[in-house]
């Protein structure tokens, strides 16, 4: 079994980031997330599930395994060392962990988490850039682009658990293994067909959406000349096992501004910039919808976007759209 020590130290470098710092990194989320997948797995027999009966800073519902999510990764990064401040969507302001640390990370600890009450998969998603500066960690320092990013990934909860991630040298994915506790190499370069057939969108905001993207929604809906159907509607509402989907069968992920939304709901810092840097590595396209994704500078931690993301030629045509 090939294992991320194994494999992380022969990675380049990517602006400036030590690839031994990036394995350390790694390992503490793959501790963090060991936690979080046995919690997951007994969430019915524990008093875990539900609301927290709090409000996050963006005004939406805490579930309990947000707060437990989010009390692993800080927990473990904190012991690890490696990163300076953290931004996560459970946290109004940053939370500093080692002023002498060359990095920085945002994440979003449990996406999806309402879904745990009906065991539907859920996941974790982290960023890190290399800071530029040193001293006390400033909640300016995580307003910068995607590009800048030295480090993305995802831990989706699922039928398996699966750490997906890349330094910006193509995406690898890592399962675990219950029996040994490891997560072993099962795919070291992930790439998305550059054609599909999924769609994956919330069609209850249909009467809310933009004339283009309606229209892109009843072209996939479009029958060929035999009456069959030319596209597959899949969506759970669970941003990393809808692109997971996605990424690995080849389709086409879209959370657009809508009429109540008009800076979209996705946030950009820690759900759309880690996810569109492993789109892009394996071959996908990512944007906000005229321009690329990974070339917005944030200015707010919290900052949100539309989002569309996908394999290549799919992406091409829902963009003809807009």
């Amino acid at each position: 079994m090939i294992l991320l020590e194994d494999h992380i130290p022969n990675s380049k470098e990517r602006h400036g980031a030590n690839p031994e710092a990036m394995l350390s990194i790694l390992k503490d989320i793959e501790r963090a997330s060991k936690t979080v997948h046995h919690t997951i797995n007994r969430a019915g027999l524990l008093d875990i599930l539900g609301a927290a009966g709090t409000e996050n800073v963006q005004g939406e519902q805490v579930q309990k395994m947000d707060l437990f999510a989010n009390d692993q990764f800080i927990e473990a990064l904190k012991e690890g060392g490696q990163i300076a401040a953290i931004a996560s969507e459970e946290d109004e302001e940053i939370i500093i962990l080692n002023e002498n640390a060359e990095y920085i990370l945002a994440t979003d600890p449990l996406d999806g988490s309402s879904n745990i009450d009906v065991n539907i998969s859920v996941g974790t998603i982290f960023s890190v850039f290399k800071r530029t500066r040193t001293g006390k960690p400033q909640e300016e320092e995580f307003f910068r682009y995607g590009h800048e990013q030295v480090l993305a990934g995802y831990v989706l909860y699922g039928t398996s658990t699966v750490l997906v991630y890349t330094c910006g040298t193509g995406v690898l994915a890592f399962t675990f293994d219950a029996e040994s506790g490891l997560f072993g190499l099962t795919n070291e370069d992930i790439k998305t067909p550059e054609k599909g057939n999924i769609f994956s969108i919330n069609e209850g905001n249909y009467n809310s959406l933009e004339k283009g993207i309606q229209d892109y929604v009843t072209y996939c809906k479009e029958l060929n000349e035999k009456g069959k159907r030319t596209h597959t509607a899949r969506f759970m509402g669970s941003l990393v096992a809808d692109f997971h989907r996605n990424m690995l069968k080849g389709g086409i992920f879209i959370y657009p501004a809508t009429a109540d939304a008009p800076k979209g709901r996705l946030r950009l810092l820690y759900e759309c910039n880690p996810i569109a840097m492993i789109a892009e590595q394996a071959g996908g396209v990512a944007t906000w919808g005229s321009e690329r994704l990974l070339d917005i500078k944030a200015t707010e931690l919290h900052q949100r976007t539309p989002f569309f993301i996908g394999s290549k030629a799919m992406m091409k045509k829902a963009m003809s759209y807009l």
